[in-house]
């Protein structure tokens, strides 16, 4: 893969060993079918899918595994026992590509960092209307008070 500057998921794909290829077309399609909403993008260089501009997980190809990001903790601790078979780091899963996609796994692990997507993008806004209701609290305070000055 020598390629580094990708455009797209399918650019990336296409750097591809055939073999690892078809796994990592079938990782999209799994994550595709669990998160329709999501928009296909390449970042830090990797296929990722993200949902309002936020991302929601990513994959990439190695030479012996394939690896999916980010494994939260709300993921690990939710799929520990489906998880157990496989290697777990710093935020990873490797996915040894000499066997089946686990593609139930992959679409449950997608469908609950959507919802952790959405959960995180909900309370920023949330964050964001309250700090900017006090602000405008703030301002109308500080015109009655120069107001009064005034007058």
């Amino acid at each position: 893969m020598a390629k580094t500057d990708f455009k797209s998921m399918t650019e990336y794909l296409a750097t591809l060993p055939k073999e690892t290829r078809a796994t990592l077309e079938r990782v999209r399609s799994t994550i595709r079918k669990a998160v329709p909403d999501a928009e296909e993008t390449i970042s830090y260089q990797i296929p990722a899918f993200k949902l309002e501009g936020s991302a929601v997980i990513y994959f990439a190809g190695w030479k012996e595994h394939y690896s999916v990001y980010p494994a939260t903790k709300k993921v690990v601790s939710t799929f520990k026992a489906e998880l157990s078979g496989y290697e777990l780091s710093k935020g990873t899963i490797r996915f040894p590509l000499s066997e089946p996609v686990p593609t139930k796994l992959i679409a449950s692990i997608a469908k609950l960092r959507a919802q952790e997507t959405l959960t995180l993008l909900a309370e920023r806004k949330a964050k964001r209307s309250k700090v900017a209701k006090k602000a405008a609290v703030a301002n109308k305070k500080r015109k009655a008070k120069k107001k009064t000055k005034a007058g």
